[in-house]
């Protein structure tokens, strides 16, 4: 058994053979909002953060991030209630279609707007270049990182 800190809650966790830590999180968390895609770290489904960084949970050992911060999809939201600013622009600007490889999308788009509030289109770019929209949804994905960006630094100097 191993702990990890999710959402900044503690579960304990079997991790017998080096369970990925999606698996951990899904199966035995019951935090389903992160997606299993491809497996092999291509496509971004999986994408939680630890420590505040973006990271595959596809390939990465569960018990290599004991003790680390680790943030899904379901920890975003401020107080646990209102939408984070991302999620509103994507509301807003329509970005999902199929909506499969949007909480991966959405966890790459906060970290790039906790790291840097105001990307520019080439920053926003290679933040995002390790996600892949199945559906294409390339140019709202972007239109809602930028509108994000902006409510972002609205708020910020309020």
């Amino acid at each position: 058994m191993i702990k990890l800190n999710i959402n900044d809650k503690d579960y304990e966790v079997d991790e017998s053979q080096g369970m990925p830590l999606l698996w951990a999180i899904r199966e035995q968390c019951k935090l389903t909002g992160t997606k299993f895609g491809c497996g092999i770290s291509q496509c971004g489904a999986c994408t939680v953060h630890v420590d505040g960084k973006p990271t595959r949970s596809c390939i990465t050992p569960a018990a290599t991030v004991e003790g680390k911060k680790i943030r899904t999809i379901e920890g975003i939201q401020p107080d646990g209630n209102t939408l984070h600013e991302v999620q509103k622009a994507w509301i807003e600007m329509q970005t999902p279609q199929c909506g499969y490889c949007q909480s991966g999308q959405i966890m790459s788009a906060v970290a790039l707007l906790e790291e840097n509030p105001s990307p520019s289109d080439e920053e926003i770019d290679a933040a995002m270049s390790g996600n892949i929209c199945r559906c294409g949804m390339y140019g709202r994905i972007k239109a809602a990182i930028k509108k994000a960006s902006v409510e972002i630094q609205k708020s910020s100097t309020l």
